[in-house]
């Protein structure tokens, strides 16, 4: 478990440190173009080559994580943001119709994956990194609000609920102070997951034209523009795809560890 929380953790983390770093400075210019310069092999001037129109990949890269970082993390948000409170709203009104409204309302979104919620989005806004963030955190909410309803189910039915419910209070607040604290860590781990997912699914959009759009770098679209040389300079698709292993394999083994560390019933078996 530690090991695979820490590597985990280290993976993660270059990713973030990566993003950070962009935001403030890359080794080469990314809005520069040097055709006389375009697929470079690595070398000390440029370590991950140079791609199609000259440019540096590991300043691309490194953008590029800034990219998929920021779709992925506002997209958890949003989905937690709305999915967590109909989660909470549904498990305090069991088989009522708040509970069949937000329920059949799960079912409806998720009868249309994120890809298709994204050409819903674009066809009538036009492609872009906030449409990409729009679909995914659209589909995140039903994730939310499913893990909520069936964690906070069986803590409605303990006694020291039934105690507050005695003393007077309402099932909202019941929700807030009782129910939440104690479903909070699995939400922990489930956002950990749906942001690894949410990486995944921004370079899927990026690489179909519906994510971040020209000139703003992404993994997907590096990806995607690198097809037709795979053959010829294989590290102009190699980098941006390991980029994308790497970083959500850190996050599910983040993910998985921290699911170990936090859940007691897993500490007793150990």
């Amino acid at each position: 478990m530690r090991t695979g929380l820490i590597l985990g953790a280290l993976l993660a983390g270059l990713a973030l440190a990566a993003a950070v770093l962009s935001a403030f400075w890359t080794p080469h210019d990314i809005a520069r173009l040097a055709i006389a310069e375009k697929l470079l092999p690595p070398s000390p001037a440029h370590w991950f080559g140079t791609d199609h129109l000259g440019r540096d990949i590991l300043s691309m890269a490194m953008r590029g994580a800034q990219t998929s970082m920021v779709v992925a993390l506002v997209a958890v948000a949003i989905g937690m943001g709305l999915g967590v409170p109909l989660g909470l709203l549904a498990a305090a009104h069991r088989d009522r119709w708040p509970d069949d409204l937000v329920m059949r309302g799960n079912d409806l979104v998720f009868a249309f994956p994120s890809l298709v919620i994204a050409i819903l989005i674009t066809a009538v806004f036009g492609p872009s990194a906030v449409n990409a963030i729009i679909a995914i955190g659209i589909f995140n909410i039903p994730v939310f609000a499913r893990v909520t309803r069936g964690a906070a189910l069986p803590i409605w039915t303990l006694d020291y609920i039934r105690a507050a419910q005695v003393a007077g209070k309402g099932r909202a607040l019941i929700s807030l102070q009782h129910v939440l604290p104690n479903i909070a860590s699995l939400l922990i781990v489930q956002a950990t997951i749906q942001f690894s997912l949410g990486i995944l699914a921004e370079a899927g959009l990026s690489y179909v034209g519906l994510g971040a759009q020209p000139p703003t770098p992404s993994w997907g679209r590096m990806l995607a523009e690198a097809q037709t040389m795979v053959t010829l300079t294989p590290h102009v698709a190699v980098i941006p795809g390991l980029c994308i292993v790497l970083t959500v394999l850190g996050l599910n083994l983040l993910g998985d560890g921290l699911r170990d560390a936090l859940d007691p019933r897993l500490r007793v078996l150990r």
